[in-house]
């Protein structure tokens, strides 16, 4: 009789739509609920009959039975869909704690995973070591790289060795053009400890999954006296611009002259370059003609921006996807010397302020009043709460539609990751640290224990995140991983995302040997994703 009537009950569940598969408005209704396998043959066991009345036909068997209760969706089944509803679930249209899902390890410090914008929905996951992996929609990562440029490379085994391949950006019209940056420190001839180098390669003719080694056009070089704040990201604007961020030349306090690299327009360092890198092949780069101190002679003419420390990963928005609003704006996050992290959104001529300003606190008050068109940051934190930010993305993906807008971001040192939302009458951007769900939310593949460096944030070809992490800094150590970022909370229609789809290819063997290692579950068949769905269109 008990089972009868805690089965009977199910239809009034908030979960009722996922226990019965109905999800969407064009998604059918199951006669049967989900149940636990346990619980299934726990019931067949003591009430066979009440199983045939359940399922509306008759069974022959506990395995018939069990097979017509399963869901694609194990966290869905009845009863341990209570204990996700207890642990985690809050008022419909906030979010609690989230998870993720382990997608590839055995990776040297991963410092960039992005996609080439060609609808092949492949990633590109790059090491600071200087190598790129490509790696397919069913998660097979390919034998042989994408780049390797290893042997040009400057960086050590040094744990935080700062030093190495940093950035990688596919030009926007790849499909036609093929063209492919990388960022990366190399040696130099002169006094300083290396120099950072921007090039161009194109993509094989032969093979669309590996680089040319043969094609490097070198668009610009940038010595660096010291070993760390090599700035590292390369971007193209919706301008179809290319933005480099450099950093300050590195040591404490920006040393460099009177005012330091960041606030002395005559250099480069501490500064963000936007380039015309759609010139002649003779030419590297040309100035756009908007750029804002392009008829200043005391300015280098390629500064798009300035007063920076070490920007520690930036990102476009794409917008929202109805609208298009917010589209193209740049969201960064600079590294702070001994008291603030900060995370901005770049403004033309702007000047970030750094020697003169940490966070919103004076650092040099000789240099505090600062000239030009002062970049306020969106949000500032204290060392008590992590020490070495690492900037996000705007999640503008599909499966997880309660983090849509939200600006996710995390710290190096701390392991912490944290969202910002922006309030849109009055501007200002509220912080909240994101809850990673335990063993009780995070389960059948999920995990919510990091216990990593978070290296750097990625973004695949639908919006969808991903967080790149180490269990020790140093660039030579195959202890990194990449996750991708999951709500257990609240999902999408199933059928809605294009995500959804893809992750459901058939897997394949993977050719991969050595370390490398992909995780081979399927992301849908595992999520955890209760949804609150009102019960009219479920039944």
């Amino acid at each position: 009789m008990e089972y009868w009537k805690n089965v009977s009950c199910l239809s009034c569940s908030p979960y009722a739509a996922h226990l019965f598969d109905a999800e969407g408005y064009d998604t059918a209704q199951r006669a049967l609920p989900g149940l636990c396998p346990a619980y299934c043959r726990s019931l067949y066991g003591a009430c066979p009959r009440v199983a045939d009345v359940i399922g509306g036909r008759r069974f022959v068997s506990e395995s018939e039975f069990c097979e017509a209760a399963r869901l694609s969706d194990v966290s869905y089944c009845y009863p341990d869909v209570k204990e996700v509803e207890r642990a985690n679930v809050r008022e419909f249209g906030s979010f609690g704690c989230l998870c993720v899902q382990e997608v590839v390890s055995g990776l040297r410090n991963p410092v960039v995973l992005t996609h080439a914008g060609d609808g092949s929905n492949r990633l590109f996951i790059a090491e600071q070591v200087g190598i790129i992996h490509v790696m397919l929609p069913n998660r097979t990562i390919l034998p042989e790289p994408f780049f390797d440029v290893q042997t040009h490379v400057v960086t050590s085994s040094k744990r935080g060795d700062e030093r190495g391949f940093l950035g990688l950006a596919f030009h926007p019209n790849y499909t036609t053009n093929g063209f492919c940056f990388v960022y990366y420190c190399t040696p130099t001839t002169s006094a300083a400890n290396h120099k950072i180098r921007v090039s161009r390669f194109n993509v094989s003719q032969h093979n669309d999954n590996r680089l040319d080694p043969t094609t490097e056009k070198v668009v610009i070089e940038v010595d660096q006296p010291a070993a760390n704040h090599n700035g590292g990201q390369i971007l193209f604007g919706t301008d179809g611009y290319l933005y480099v961020f450099l950093g300050d030349g590195g040591r404490g306090g920006d040393p460099f002259g009177t005012i330091g690299n960041g606030l002395d327009r005559r250099t480069l360092l501490g500064s963000i370059l936007r380039l015309d890198v759609d010139t002649p092949t003779d030419i590297p780069y040309g100035i756009p003609p908007d750029n804002p101190f392009i008829n200043d002679s005391t300015v280098k003419e390629e500064i798009y921006a300035y007063g920076v420390r070490n920007p520690w990963r930036c990102s476009v928005d794409r917008g929202d996807g109805e609208t298009g609003g917010d589209r193209g704006r740049i969201f960064c996050g600079d590294v702070g010397q001994n008291r603030y992290e900060e995370i901005d959104i770049l403004v033309k001529g702007g000047n970030f302020a750094w020697r003169g300003k940490e966070g919103y606190q004076c650092f040099d008050g000789d240099l505090c009043d600062v000239s030009g068109i002062e970049v306020v940051p969106i949000h500032v934190y204290d060392h008590s709460v992590g020490k070495s930010v690492t900037g996000g993305f705007v999640y503008r993906g599909c499966l997880f539609p309660n983090l849509n807008g939200k600006y996710i971001f995390g710290d190096y040192t701390s392991g912490r990751m944290f969202a910002l939302t922006e309030n849109k009458e009055t501007g200002a951007w509220s912080s909240e640290q994101l809850c990673l769900g335990d063993s009780s939310i995070c389960h059948s593949g999920l995990t919510g224990n990091l216990e990593r460096s978070i290296l750097s944030f990625g973004e695949d070809e639908e919006g969808e995140l991903y967080v790149l992490v180490t269990d020790d800094a140093s660039p030579t150590h195959t202890g990194g991983k990449v996750y991708h970022i999951i709500d257990p909370a609240r999902r999408a229609d199933p059928g809605k995302c294009v995500s959804e789809n893809l992750l459901n290819y058939p897997p394949v063997e993977s050719p991969n040997s050595g370390a490398l290692a992909v995780t081979s579950s399927l992301l849908i068949l595992q999520l955890v994703v209760p949804l609150f769905i009102s019960l009219s269109f479920a039944f």
